[in-house]
């Protein structure tokens, strides 16, 4: 689709790839090509894997977008937000290959999909945001909230604990790990068996299977994220990244 972001359709299956030829930061434009990709594989009707580059899922924020600040900063933080809604609400699967390093909201979008497959390695998975300045947006808490173990979810977001790959899947940040060079192959095999489920019945089940989080999540967008005046009042002045 673009040099940051491509979209393959085969066999019902959609493959979104990630690769801005860095740490695939959640900037503006990949946002954008996210959102566009999505709207593609509904209209494919397809399963998703969404994956990254080789040793790299994504590395969150645009940390550029934070320097800036006023209403880029919010409709980044907003969008993310919103993506990973998306992504938990999808109507097909969605299928997470996670290459590498999962990073603050590359983590929070890692853990949202249904199948979370990452690979083995000298990776890390964290939700940084104490460590480096930032208070954690209500919206993104709720993501976490849902899908981690309750052992680690104080650790991985009030001490920002960093989890290995194997860490990861103990933690509720992946569902399994596997080879690097098997990761393909593994994400293309899964949702080739997701595929044969009754998309209808997924997609509601889904809906009311994650009904209460999507409600949280929508409820700490609105209230932290649902206009830039509000957004300006409330956690604008804690997001300042320590330089």
């Amino acid at each position: 689709m673009t040099e940051i972001l491509s979209y393959e359709c085969s066999d019902s299956i959609a493959t979104i790839t990630m690769d801005d030829g860095k740490v695939n930061c959640i900037s503006l434009a990949m946002l954008a090509e996210l959102n566009r990709a999505l709207d593609e594989a509904e209209e494919d009707k397809a399963v998703v894997v969404l994956t990254g580059r080789d040793g790299m899922f994504s590395g969150g924020f645009d940390l550029e977008t934070f320097k800036e600040g006023g209403e880029p900063l919010y409709q980044m933080l907003r969008g993310g937000a919103d993506l990973a809604s998306r992504v938990l609400s999808f109507p097909r699967p969605v299928v997470i290959a996670c290459n590498g390093h999962a990073i603050a909201m590359g983590a929070f979008l890692a853990m949202s999909g249904d199948v979370r497959i990452g690979a083995a390695g000298d990776f890390k998975l964290v939700c940084n945001e104490v460590a480096i300045g930032l208070t954690v947006p209500r919206a993104l808490i709720e993501i976490t909230r849902s899908r981690l173990a309750p052992s680690h979810f104080n650790r991985a977001l009030a001490t920002a604990e960093t989890y290995s790959p194997e860490g990861a899947v103990e933690a509720g940040f992946l569902d399994r790990v596997v080879p690097p060079a098997d990761l393909a192959k593994e994400a293309a095999s899964a949702a080739r068996g997701l595929r044969k489920l009754n998309a209808r019945a997924h997609a509601q089940t889904k809906l009311l299977v994650r009904e209460r989080a999507l409600e949280a999540i929508r409820a700490g967008t609105d209230s932290e994220l649902g206009s830039y005046e509000v957004f300006s009042d409330t956690i604008g002045a804690a997001l300042k990244v320590k330089r």
